[in-house]
């Protein structure tokens, strides 16, 4: 495996090159995605999940006046199942489907393949930057497309901050270990006071940019950003660096280039940071709330009424999967960000 000359790498150089490496890299040779990969997303669990957020698209949509032309973005679309079911649930509206630009940002190739496969016959633009996006209202959905993003790692010593980074000079023996850093030029990069009262940081530098120029869209062309993701509310940041093999925890340093290495958002942050925009607020609530109160529950008496026993115990089944507080629907939360005028609040 050919790797580039250094060998000592911050630690999200060194996650983008383990997920991203044109050669080796995990996203960019296979299909991570169900069974046979390595974890399984809400939308490959039931098709429950897609419509529901159909629905609430829906109503977005109505929310910001109906506009004849809009975008909706899926941001890191895995396999194309969530775009495919919604795409069969918006056919019952048609003025809506109409009026909508469907657009998909991918940037790994193999999956951008299997999407296609999915998804053929159906007009949708693939595209691999966010600026090349029309200046209409916009809607993104980002399921665990976060937290898939590249992160630093910062801890605090006697009033200095020391930075992670990775030796792999032997790939068999690869091991982490810290530089002195400059936090104030850190911060004048991103713009953000990020180590006010903490004494660890945990941020993705990338993610933290696309939140930010997808907040400027919505504040200049109106929309929204809906990000469904496992993460935390704490004000204090902690390590959740991980990674993901086969449906396991993995070692970071010792799969390289097999495992999904990932970690968990911290929605304090996303919230601190887009306040710090002006003109935007957010809302946030657990996927379990959001799915009940956007009628799942119903929906599974509905598709399950004439069903026979197995068919209605894997339908409920795969409902708990995703609403219980033990599996997802705690250690999930949806996080919406909109215009401030916008009262829009249906599932919060």
């Amino acid at each position: 495996m050919m790797l580039n000359k250094s060998c000592n790498l911050p630690l999200d150089k060194f996650i983008n090159l383990c997920l991203y490496n044109k050669k080796f890299g995990y996203y960019m040779k296979r299909n991570p995605f169900g069974k046979e990969g390595d974890f399984i997303t809400a939308p490959n669990i039931s098709r429950l999940f897609s419509e529901m957020l159909a629905i609430w698209i829906i109503c977005f949509w109505q929310s910001l006046g109906s506009p004849k032309k809009f975008n909706l973005i899926e941001l890191g679309a895995g396999n194309g199942e969530m775009m495919k079911v919604l795409i069969e649930s918006f056919r019952n509206f048609p003025l809506f489907l109409k009026s909508c630009n469907l657009i998909i940002y991918e940037k790994s190739p193999s999956l951008i393949k299997i999407q296609k496969k999915k998804l053929v016959k159906n007009k949708i633009i693939w595209i691999s930057r966010i600026s090349k996006i029309k200046k209409n209202p916009s809607i993104f959905i980002a399921n665990e497309f976060f937290d898939a993003i590249a992160i630093k790692q910062f801890k605090k010593r006697k009033n200095l901050w020391f930075e992670k980074f990775v030796n792999f000079k032997n790939l068999k023996k690869a091991f982490f270990f810290e530089k002195k850093t400059d936090m104030k030029k850190i911060e004048k990069k991103i713009n953000f006071k990020i180590s006010q009262n903490q004494s660890f940081i945990e941020y993705s530098e990338l993610g933290l940019n696309y939140l930010k120029n997808i907040s400027k869209m919505i504040k200049k062309s109106t929309g929204g950003l809906l990000l469904i993701d496992y993460g935390y509310t704490d004000k204090k940041m902690k390590n959740t660096l991980q990674a993901i093999s086969k449906h396991k925890f993995d070692n970071v340093l010792g799969n390289i280039g097999n495992s999904d290495i990932t970690h968990n958002i911290n929605f304090n942050l996303f919230k601190k940071f887009t306040k710090q925009m002006g003109g935007l607020r957010s809302n946030l609530t657990t996927q379990k709330k959001f799915l009940v109160k956007m009628g799942i529950k119903q929906r599974a008496e509905i598709i399950s009424k004439n069903q026979n026993f197995l068919k209605k115990a894997d339908i409920y089944y795969r409902l708990k999967r995703l609403i219980d507080e033990k599996q997802m629907g705690n250690l999930f939360k949806v996080m919406l960000i909109k215009n401030q005028k916008n009262k829009f609040k249906l599932g919060f």
